[in-house]
């Protein structure tokens, strides 16, 4: 390349899957880079922060390429009977082989290739050529809400084997990963709530995975996001709290915030009756009865904890609390200790 550039040409050095170099072989080609002896192309499927060296990385503008579209395969594909099988493919096997190539047209030519014995392509050939079932699935139609609402269905009952064949499912037909996580992080609110607070982490965590190493790898993040909400215990108080409350907004219960709550960091504050608030960091237990609702709904409960899970704790201490809030109680030591149980419920025999 030396020699060349003597000369006035350029050189331009390809390396596929430079990842693979080591830290020293990679250190071999800065002088080179630096020099502009070469131009250097590299090609990585690894993130580039994590398997290239730094020196090397700073020097070179990264381009992230992105997977080919449904279109874009179905293009190359069609591209290909034309101009090189001079044959033709069923609009069903056109799908399928679209679909399992996961936006790689080298892997849809090769499985094109494979299965290519005729003039006209069928699923079935592709099948009998993959040796793998096409799994029946439009990610437009009907097949899309069915499998994902048997999916969420079976995590709510708490089928994890169910609720695994449907995540198979869907990640063998080809639908976006993306997708299926979404649904986790609301289902891990919605049905499973308090009563496992750490399921929305585990859900939320697996979503991240998917994003951080994609697929296939994040099936199995996937796949324990999908066994841990589906062993969980269940309670559906969070999304019924929530949309109680928002109803009774829609109806105008609104009011205005009770005028020790409103903001007192400003001159003349207290000339608008922005005083009386008690701090409860103040008192025992950290819990102090005052008014923090609107007057309209005052009395009103909209979180109802079921008896699973955490939340059977949460109904315990919810109860107490209100009972507190109300000034229905005082607060003594013995609920510090006992996390505000309902005094109704305590045995007196039972250690703190």
């Amino acid at each position: 390349a030396r020699r060349e550039l003597a000369r006035g040409q350029r050189t331009v050095l390809f390396v596929d899957e430079v990842h693979r170099f080591s830290k020293t072989q990679q250190d071999a080609l800065l002088p080179s880079v630096e020099n502009r002896w070469v131009t250097l192309v590299a090609a990585t499927t690894e993130n580039p922060f994590f398997s290239i060296i730094s020196p090397l990385l700073s020097r070179s503008l990264l381009l992230t390429l992105q997977p080919l579209t449904d279109d874009d395969v179905e293009t190359v594909v069609r591209r290909a009977l034309e101009q090189d099988l001079h044959a033709t493919i069923e609009d069903d096997a056109l799908e399928f082989l679209t679909r399992i190539a996961g936006g790689d047209a080298r892997r849809a030519l090769t499985s094109l290739e494979a299965a290519a014995t005729a003039d006209v392509i069928t699923l079935a050939m592709l099948e009998r050529a993959l040796d793998r079932a096409a799994v029946r699935y439009d990610r437009d139609g009907d097949q899309h809400y069915d499998v994902i609402s048997g999916f969420i269905k079976s995590i709510r009952g708490s089928d994890v084997d169910a609720a695994l064949h449907y995540l198979a499912r869907m990640i063998e037909a080809g639908e976006d990963p993306r997708f299926i996580a979404r649904r986790l992080v609301v289902h891990a609110s919605e049905d499973i709530g308090m009563a496992d607070p750490s399921a929305l982490q585990t859900a939320v965590a697996a979503a991240q995975a998917l994003e951080l190493i994609g697929m296939p790898e994040a099936r199995i993040n996937l796949a324990q996001a999908t066994i841990h909400l589906a062993l969980a215990p269940k309670s559906n108080a969070v999304i019924a709290a929530i949309d109680s409350a928002m109803s009774d907004v829609r109806r105008g219960l609104t009011g205005g915030v009770p005028p020790h709550l409103r903001d007192a960091h400003y001159a003349g504050a207290k000339d608008l009756g922005h005083t009386g608030y008690r701090y409860p960091h103040d008192f025992l237990g950290r819990v102090v009865a005052q008014q923090y609702a609107p007057d309209p709904i005052v009395g009103r409960e909209y979180y109802s904890p079921g008896d699973l899970g955490v939340e059977r704790v949460a109904k315990e201490r919810l109860t107490g609390l209100r009972e507190v809030l109300r000034g229905d109680r005082e607060v003594v030591r013995e609920d510090v200790a006992q996390g505000f149980r309902p005094r109704c419920q305590r045995n007196p025999e039972e250690s703190t």
